[in-house]
Formats: structure tokens, C-alpha cells, sequence
């Protein structure tokens, strides 16, 4: 546990086997190519799942196996593959094309195309690129921060880092990983969500004992209060109460750092860096704002107040999305980034924004979060190979390789979406959250709905306040009853308590192999629902 009580994972450190010189970097030209190759691969395999399936896989963890497969192939010029830092490059690119392009480019596209307003697709996709790339500018900037630390528990990266340490080093580490991903792997094709046993196995226990509590509430709440929570609000209200309390926590933190001018040495990311980032990302998304409304011609539509409103609530929608997107993601390894952007939806329907200005602002804000938090797992990996901050020099150089692979990812994502998207889209291939936005659009909103948020809002500002700034015990139970999942809740919950009792009775030396084991059962639930999914495709 941090000092501030934020979840600190205790994977076992990877040990270099030599002190590290100058980090490999993207251009060089073999990992340039196979860079492109990965990219391209990643958005196929994001766009057919999400449109067809409803879910992007975990490509991260497909990315990581592929890359140490070239590596074992007899041939001089993929020898140099062996390299762990090349291998987390290429998993970079294949996990930034598959969550960058997939859900933060494509589906804010098809929102446009289903409110009958294909001429917008072009301008939407701009500031979608825009919100994107500014999204993992700041998650490259404030990484490793008070708020946002390396050492935090960022679940998906902790089992991708262990697939590729396993395939480097193999011994007892690739056979616990093996166990594990067996077990995952067989779980999840009977139904039981592994992935997040894993993650239980990982993270927060406070934050995950709330995140799994939320879970068992949706699902149940029609038995246990005769009504879906759902259509009352209840979970929307509870994330804005719980989202304005971590905002305000974390200014808090920062301003109560620069006060006392003192800085944790083990984060590379300052306090007064972390707070120049979110500013520069924060105007930095009100330009896109600008940009988007002009591009889409909005402000034909609103008077010059309320456009300048418009403009302002989507930046402000943009950075707390991404911000609270990061802090599920960090703790749970699961983020409600779609759910959020509902949110946001609701509120700017309330304030009175007409519809096709609220379908930018839904597809401007879910454009910002699944970058934020991918990005993060990825640099999670890279960390750990890197020595676990053991080198800071070329952690650094790391990172920022690593920023331009998940550019690369970007780029290779948003030039095969240009080519292919009105396939898709004439096709009747779309998001399926997508025509959720739309058809919350087009109802409409009463002041009812108001009501409803601000009464729900307070439990969740309490809940917040309560579990504190490391914890983040409501912004998890406000995620959970986001999710309508039951089966993911008792599963949390069964997890937690297997691993109390392990842990009471085996003492801390028991929890460097359950990490290695919930890493596999991460990989082999994500392996095992890539292939479910593919199957489906065909």
C-alpha cells in the first residue's frame, strides 16, 4: 500500500541481466515494419469484434504472445526480437490500434451516422483523433505521479508483463503462468470471469470489495428493491457524486504537495508536473472543442452562450471522463468508459443542448478514457521489464518509445478506418452502445432525471469521502453498479475472501506466486474470450 493508500502491486521485480544502455527505439526499421503490420492487425481484430461481437479484446496479451512467437522464428533479422523492450514496443502498437481505433476513433463515428448525419462523420472523426491523441499525451505525462503511480496495480499490464517474462525466462514462473492461464482459460469457457479472479488477486481489496458489492446491487436490485436501480439513476447519480470527490481529492493532493515542497522520490512524475499536464490537456481539449464545433458547423444551431457552454462542458467532459477512467482502470482493470460518456450525455441533454451538438459531445468524451487506461497497461509492461524503476534513465526513454508506438497504433488504426468505415456502417455494422446513445438522444430528458442524479449523488460524495484518496472506494462502487454483471460480482467477492484466507494463513511469501498465477488466469480469461469471439465471427 502507497502512502496514500493507493494500491501498490508486489509482482516480483524482473531482474536485468545486465544494467541497461540506450532503449531500442521504434524506428528502427524491422520494428517499424512489423510496427505497421501489428497496427493494421490490431484494428481489424477491434473492428470486427466490436461491430460484430460488441467487444474489443484484450490485444495487449495477443500482441505479447505474437511478438515472442517472431522471436523464436530461425531467422538473423528477427533475432533482435528476443529483446523484451522490442517485444513490449510491438504489443504497444497492436493494443493502442485495437482500443484507440475501435472505441475511440470508430464508435464515436457511427453515433453521427445513426442520428442520419453522415456528412458529420468526417468532422466527428477529427476531433475523435484530436481527443485521442490528447488523451494519451496527458496518461504519458502524468504516469508514475502520486495520483497515477507505476507502482500501482494496473491488472492487464501486470499479466501481459508476466506472459512475456514467462516466454524470456521460462522455469517455475512459465509454469505457474501456465497453471494459471489453463485455469482462466477453462473458467471462462464455463462462464465464470476469470479475468476477474485474477485482477482480485491483484489489486485493492477495499476498492475491489466495493467494486464487487456494486456488481451484486445492479444485478440484483430488482429482487432486493423492486426496481432497476438502472432506471432510476441510481448508478449515474452515484459516479458524479463520487467523480466530483476524486476530483477534488486530487487537487487536494496536489495542492497539499506543493505546499509542504516535498515529493515521494520513488514517482518519476512530480506533483507540480502532474498538475501542468492536466492543465495543458485541459485546454488542449477545449481547442479540440473549438475545432469539432466548427468542423460540424454546431454553432449554427446554439447562440453564441451557449455554444461557448458547449465548448466548455465538453473539455470538461473530456478530461474528468479520462481521469476517472484511469482511476477504475488503475484499481479494477475495468473501466466504465462508455457509461461515463452516458453521463455526460445526460447532464448535456439537461442543460438543453440540441441533438446532433450532444451526439458530438458523446462521441468527444468516449473518445477519451479507453486510451487513457490501455496506454496505462501498456506502460505498466513496459515498466516492469524495464526493471521496475530500478533504472530511471531508461525508464524514461522506455516510456517515451512506448508513446510512440501507441501513436503508430493510432495512425495505422485511423488510415484503415478512412478506407473501410462506410463498409461498415452501410453494412449495419456498428458499436451496439452506439445506437444506445442515439436512442437516448432522441427520447430526451425531464427534469425528473435531474432530480433523480442529485439525490443519488450525494450517497456516492459520502462513500468517496469515506474510503479517502486512496481507496476510491466510490468511484469503484459507482463502476460496478454501472455494469450489469452479477456473476463478475460474486466472483470478486469469492476471490477477495480465497485470498484473506491464503494470505492469513501463508503469510506474505504466498503472494509473489498468486500474482504470477492471476496473471495467467487474466491471460488465459482474455485468450479464451479472443477465441470465443473469433468464433462467433466466423
Amino acid at each position: 500500500m502507497g502512502k496514500i493508500g493507493f494500491p501498490i502491486s508486489n509482482v516480483e521485480e524482473y531482474e536485468l541481466s545486465e544494467i541497461p544502455g540506450k532503449h531500442p527505439s521504434l524506428v528502427e526499421p524491422q520494428t517499424l515494419i512489423l510496427g505497421v503490420l501489428f497496427g493494421v492487425l490490431g484494428i481489424i481484430i477491434g473492428l470486427e469484434l466490436l461491430t460484430r461481437v460488441g467487444i474489443t479484446a484484450n490485444t495487449s496479451i495477443i500482441g505479447a504472445i505474437i511478438a515472442i512467437a517472431i522471436s523464436r522464428i530461425p531467422l538473423t533479422v528477427l533475432g533482435s526480437f528476443r529483446s523484451l523492450p522490442r517485444q513490449n514496443l510491438l504489443q504497444t502498437v497492436i493494443s493502442g490500434a485495437t482500443f484507440g481505433g475501435a472505441n475511440a476513433i470508430f464508435l464515436p463515428m457511427g453515433i453521427l451516422w445513426l442520428m442520419g448525419k453522415p456528412e458529420l462523420v468526417p468532422a466527428m472523426m477529427l476531433g475523435a483523433i484530436l481527443g485521442l491523441v490528447i488523451d494519451a499525451t496527458i496518461l504519458y505525462n502524468v504516469f508514475d505521479s502520486r495520483v497515477y503511480p507505476a507502482k500501482g496495480t494496473w491488472p492487464p499490464g501486470i499479466a501481459t508483463a508476466e506472459c512475456i517474462i514467462a516466454g524470456d525466462k521460462g522455469g517455475k514462473r512459465a509454469k505457474l503462468l501456465g497453471i494459471g492461464g489453463i485455469v482462466g482459460a477453462a473458467g471462462r469457457f464455463m462462464g465464470i470471469p476469470m479475468d476477474i479472479f485474477g485482477v482480485c488477486w491483484i489489486g485493492n481489496i477495499w476498492a475491489l470489495t466495493m467494486f464487487g458489492i456494486g456488481l451484486l446491487v445492479r444485478g440484483y436490485s430488482p429482487v432486493l428493491f423492486g426496481v432497476d436501480i438502472n432506471k432510476i439513476y441510481l448508478p449515474h447519480g452515484v459516479m458524479i457524486g463520487a467523480g466530483v470527490i476524486a476530483m477534488v481529492q486530487i487537487i487536494y493532493l496536489i495542492a497539499r504537495r506543493e505546499k509542504e515542497k516535498t515529493e515521494v522520490v520513488d514517482y518519476t512524475t512530480t506533483s507540480k508536473q502532474f498538475a501542468k499536464a492536466i492543465g495543458t490537456g485541459f485546454i488542449s481539449f477545449i481547442g479540440a472543442s473549438v475545432i469539432l464545433a466548427a468542423a460540424a458547423g454546431v454553432y449554427t444551431q446554439m447562440s453564441f452562450p451557449m455554444l461557448i457552454g458547449f465548448i466548455l462542458f465538453a473539455g470538461v467532459g473530456a478530461l474528468i471522463s479520462e481521469l476517472i477512467v484511469g482511476i477504475s482502470a488503475m484499481h479494477a482493470g475495468w473501466f466504465p468508459s462508455f457509461a461515463t460518456a452516458l453521463i455526460f450525455l445526460i447532464i448535456g441533454m439537461l442543460i438543453g443542448f440540441p441533438g446532433v451538438a450532444l451526439a458530438l459531445l458523446v462521441g468527444f468524451t468516449v473518445c477519451t478514457g479507453p486510451a487513457f487506461a490501455d496506454m496505462a497497461y501498456d506502460l505498466k509492461v513496459g515498466w516492469i521489464l524495464r526493471g521496475s524503476g530500478k533504472y530511471p534513465e531508461f525508464e524514461k526513454q522506455g516510456r517515451r518509445q512506448q508513446y510512440y508506438a501507441e501513436l503508430l497504433g493510432f495512425a495505422a488504426a485511423a488510415v484503415v478506418i478512412i478506407l473501410f468505415y462506410k463498409n461498415y456502417f452501410k453494412g449495419g455494422l456498428f458499436p451496439p452502445v452506439d445506437r444506445v446513445y442515439v436512442s437516448t438522444i432522441l427520447a430526451g430528458t425531464s427534469p425528473e432525471v435531474g432530480k433523480y442524479l442529485l439525490i443519488w449523488a450525494v450517497p456516492g460524495a459520502i462513500i468517496q469521502l469515506i474510503g479517502g484518496t486512496g481507496r476510491q472506494i466510490g468511484i469503484l462502487f459507482a463502476t460496478g453498479l454501472l455494469i450489469q454483471n452479477p456473476a463478475a460480482g460474486w466472483t470478486a467477492l469469492l476471490a477477495l475472501a480465497i485470498r484473506a484466507v491464503l494470505v492469513n494463513k501463508y503469510g506474505k511469501s504466498l503472494e509473489s506466486p498468486m500474482y504470477v498465477l492471476a496473471g495467467g488466469f487474466i491471460a488465459g480469461s482474455a485468450l479464451c474470450s479472443f477465441g470465443s469471439a473469433a468464433l462467433k465471427l466466423k
